[in-house]
């Protein structure tokens, strides 16, 4: 439990020492480039959560998908679906890398994409803290494939941000390859459209349709059935919704004081939009574990919104210290209640760190 607190913590210091950056880039956003203490980040990101050891409800699902990749070749992995995490795992076992190696190219990839989008905010440590309860602590460190594709996801959010609409297109088959849900994500680069609108329209429903074929096709029907027909129930749905649903609102009543650029607000309002819907499909439906897994992918809506927040609400180019702190407070809470009264937080307890348990 101290490591998940010191994590924390560690960026909430940072969150509370340094107030709001300056644009630095001519259309008024965040430059996203690191600086050694951001590489430092990364790289301490990708060793705690790669080199995690029996932690994660998931952790003997994924020491299976590991052992079940010594029967097949790279043809026959392919084919089982999510191909990019299959051929990871399959060049593990040739390497003799272990769940270690999978887990530490997995971090790799779900940290630059975190790192990344925290840099392109005016509170990246403040986004940073934000995210260490649940995003990096729950979903990375407990959901390996979605934790990659959301990672990636972020990395084609940024570029979204900047109208880099192609690189959007490709993170996101990117982060697909690892979790096929993530193809979902791929219209809203249509729907955030400021410019050409139709024709980003077009090709990004091309995009679509090729994503579909080469991801979704074979197990839509299998999807269906395990999550929908089967009314799978995922405890604690509804208040990870509510998580969204809190900065959705936020944002869809305050988002012209953010002073955003007309294609990325576009863009967090939709996220706000289907946040809220997300939410009344949690309170509606029974089968709550597939409204739960597509709601992952809008968690980057509580960085954003919670790393401009105290700007919004304080004094602008200010601190903010008490506004700031306030959102500390609550994420807080938030790891507190979670490592003490989640149902399956025991998964997660104690953390222990592979190379300590190699050696001693």
């Amino acid at each position: 439990m101290v490591v998940y607190w010191l994590m924390f913590l560690s960026a909430a210091g940072y969150a509370l020492l340094f107030g709001t950056r300056a644009a630095s880039m001519s259309h008024g956003m965040q430059s996203a480039r690191l600086n050694i203490a951001w590489a430092a980040v990364w790289l301490l990101l990708t060793l705690l959560i790669g080199y995690r050891f029996e932690v994660g409800g998931d952790w003997t699902i994924y020491l299976g998908h590991l052992k079940d990749a010594r029967h097949h070749d790279i043809y026959s992995a392919v084919e089982k679906g999510d191909p990019a995490y299959r051929l990871l795992n399959l060049l593990a076992v040739s390497q003799g890398w272990g769940i270690s190696g999978v887990n530490i190219v997995s971090a790799f990839l779900f940290s630059a994409g975190l790192v990344y989008f925290c840099r392109g905010l005016p509170r990246p440590w403040l986004a940073l803290a934000v995210a260490m309860p649940y995003m990096v602590t729950v979903v990375a460190m407990g959901y390996t494939r979605q934790g990659v594709a959301l990672g990636l996801a972020m990395l084609g959010l940024v570029a979204l941000t900047r109208r880099a609409n192609v690189w959007f297109v490709f993170w996101v088959l990117f982060a697909a390859a690892f979790h096929k849900s993530a193809v979902l994500l791929l219209p809203i680069a249509a729907l955030a459209a400021t410019h050409n609108r139709y024709w980003t329209a077009l090709w990004v429903a091309l995009a679509t349709a090729l994503a579909y074929v080469l991801y979704l096709q074979d197990s839509v029907e299998t999807l269906y059935t395990n999550y929908v027909e089967a009314q799978y129930q995922s405890e604690g749905a509804l208040v990870r919704a509510a998580m969204n649903f809190v900065p959705a609102c936020i944002y869809l009543v305050l988002g012209r004081r953010f002073g955003m650029q007309p294609s990325e607000a576009k863009l967090w309002r939709w996220f706000s939009i289907i946040s809220i819907v997300l939410f009344a499909a949690v309170l509606a439906s029974p089968a709550t574990t597939a409204v739960d897994r597509v709601a992952l992918y809008m968690l980057p809506l509580q960085l954003m919104v919670f790393a401009y927040l105290p700007e919004v609400l304080g004094s602008r180019g200010a601190r903010n210290t008490g506004y700031t702190g306030l959102v500390l407070f609550y994420y807080g809470a938030v790891l507190f209640v979670w490592l003490n009264y989640a149902t399956h937080a025991f998964a997660w307890l104690p953390y222990r760190f592979y190379p300590l348990e190699a050696w001693f």
